[in-house]
């Protein structure tokens, strides 16, 4: 599979009352065509910032991108002027928001947004738009599609606006789907329902998608590849399979711990990850997961690990092997 995107160095910071905030400190990843890539970690570690930052959402003041690049089809993204990456964003680069509700004008009509990027990027009539517009909310699994267009957000229910979402964001039949926790306001039920639609629409489309969640448990059956990200780093990233089998670093050893298992392990213990996850007021110098690793040791206080392959293409941000508890390197 040819590369799609290719992102390295991504530094993100904000500027607060009480300082600079160091939200991305030089995030790296590679994207393949018909590839799904989960990037998952706790609240606050970075992960929407890295794609806002990539597709040029972030608000400036106070955010700003200082430092690395996201090429796109030969392209760097960072660098485009404001007029070049709104022809990307919503065309060739899709995103399906967090909240449903508050993504969507609730003055407007479901038609009627829907329709705006086919307006915008591909020049289409209202009218010609619409036709489109029934067709990709059928594809979803709207009900009635056709007698739906002129009606309100509000006349949706969660998941039925959320399929509005994805319908949306894939009506310009975009190389790249970002979904940023898209499940997260949503009852399980309706959870696994968006994700069997994003799998089925992945493989009849053939888009890439990069899925954004704090749940493992969701990204599991989801995703080829994995990114761990934690205090604005990617900690480790590898195929989905091996970095369940053998995670190779101790923040994805403890969200693993963390889950309940239908395996031989179901009646252990669920354990969790002592402290708190690290301000980022200052760009850590060392590790920033140091403070809360029970694996720790001096050289973790005085330098920030690299990423360095524990496996083939197995990659973890590690002085130590968790699972023998020696030193590496």
């Amino acid at each position: 599979m040819a590369e799609l995107l290719n992102v390295q160095g991504l530094e993100t910071q904000f500027r607060t009352r009480e300082g600079i905030v160091h939200a991305v400190n030089g995030v790296s990843f590679t994207l393949k065509e018909g590839e799904t890539l989960g990037i998952v970690g706790e609240s606050g570690c970075g992960k929407s910032v890295t794609v806002m930052s990539m597709l040029r959402l972030i608000p400036s003041p106070p955010g700003k991108v200082v430092a690395g690049q996201a090429v796109y089809q030969g392209k760097d993204l960072v660098k485009m002027t404001d007029e070049e990456i709104r022809h990307i964003r919503g065309s060739q680069i899709s995103m399906i928001f967090q909240d449903p509700m508050t993504s969507f004008n609730p003055v407007l009509t479901i038609g009627r947004q829907v329709a705006e990027p086919l307006e915008i990027h591909q020049n289409m009539s209202l009218k010609q738009a619409y036709v489109r517009v029934a067709e990709m909310l059928q594809l979803v699994g709207i009900p009635k599609a056709k007698d739906r267009l002129n009606d309100y957000p509000h006349q949706f229910s969660g998941g039925m606006r959320q399929r509005v979402m994805i319908a949306m964001s894939l009506v310009c039949n975009p190389s790249i789907l970002i979904a940023d926790e898209p499940t997260t306001a949503l009852d399980v039920t309706i959870q696994a329902q968006i994700v069997e639609l994003v799998k089925e629409l992945r493989d009849k489309l053939g888009m890439a998608i990069i899925w954004i969640t704090h749940d493992l448990g969701v990204i599991a059956g989801l995703a080829d590849r994995m990114a761990v990200m934690y205090g604005g780093y990617i900690i480790e990233t590898a195929p989905v399979k091996s970095l369940y089998a053998k995670p190779s670093h101790p923040y994805t050893l403890g969200l693993l711990n963390s889950l309940p298992r239908m395996d031989e392990d179901a009646y252990r213990r669920l354990e969790s990850i002592e402290g708190l996850p690290p301000t980022l007021m200052q760009k850590p110098t060392y590790c920033p997961f140091a403070p809360r690793c029970s694996y720790v040791i001096e050289r973790c206080y005085h330098e920030n690990p690299t990423l360095l392959e524990v496996a083939p293409d197995h990659y973890a941000a590690c002085w130590i092997d968790p699972k023998t508890g020696k030193e590496r390197g």
